[in-house]
């Protein structure tokens, strides 16, 4: 693949042999050439675990201390009288019914659903559309609950959701280029914990085998995944 004059020269900064410390790296990363936008930071954490077991399956949420630096638009699923809770806790669209029809009809303009217990049946029924986009409300995500309040708080200030994929890898945002270094370090900090908490007692062997940090235009840099797991003891 052909590389840009710009994508060569942050390659040449990078050591491909060495493991940076995550403040090493994420000051490597902030030295990288500007672009016209702000970009994110994105975490990779390779796992030793088999994703096709189900109690192998790693998936959870996080509440980076510093957010993700994005305005997610939220949708809670709800009826009265939540949908005024719902509403005052700053969600960008509350109802039922009406945005049942909206998704079966192929909208999808939110990065966040929470629904409440009580219309499951009915939200489950669009698992087809929401499914495949990571939209579907779930329990252990603490995205099916009647404390909406506190969801959308929590989602809006950034609590993200993440889970292995089917190579066994966990990606996440967790910052923008513009953030501080100490805000970035902290927040993959609090991401690389929650992971290393949520262990499957299965999982046999090293469980973190990978830590890779890069922005949207960047090339990825490997951390040095002993050093930050012990820094978090």
């Amino acid at each position: 693949m052909k590389r840009s004059k710009r994508y060569r020269s942050m390659m040449d900064k990078i050591d491909r042999g060495k493991y940076y410390g995550v403040e090493e790296g994420v000051k490597l990363l902030k030295e990288f050439p500007s672009t016209k936008f702000d970009e994110t930071v994105d975490v990779a954490i390779r796992l030793g675990v088999d994703p096709k077991k189900a109690d192998q399956m790693v998936r959870g949420t996080v509440a980076l201390p510093h957010g993700t630096g994005k305005d997610v638009k939220v949708l809670v699923l709800c009826k009265a009288p939540k949908d005024k809770e719902a509403k005052e806790a700053g969600a960008d669209y509350v109802g039922f019914e009406e945005y049942i029809k909206k998704i079966e009809e192929g909208w999808s303009d939110v990065e966040a659903i929470v629904a409440t217990p009580d219309v499951m049946k009915e939200v489950g029924k669009l698992g087809r559309y929401l499914g495949r986009k990571g939209l579907m409300p779930n329990p252990k995500a603490g995205t099916v609950t009647f404390e909406v309040a506190d969801a959308v708080k929590q989602l809006k200030t950034g609590r993200i959701e993440f889970r292995v994929d089917k190579f066994g890898n966990v990606h996440a945002i967790v910052g923008r280029l513009s953030f501080s270094a100490e805000k970035l370090v902290e927040n993959i900090k609090s991401l690389v914990d929650q992971v290393v908490r949520l262990k499957p007692s299965s999982a046999k062997g090293q469980y973190v085998k990978n830590i890779t940090i890069s922005s949207t235009m960047g090339p990825g840099i490997k951390l040095d995944r002993v050093a930050l797991m012990d820094a978090l003891r």
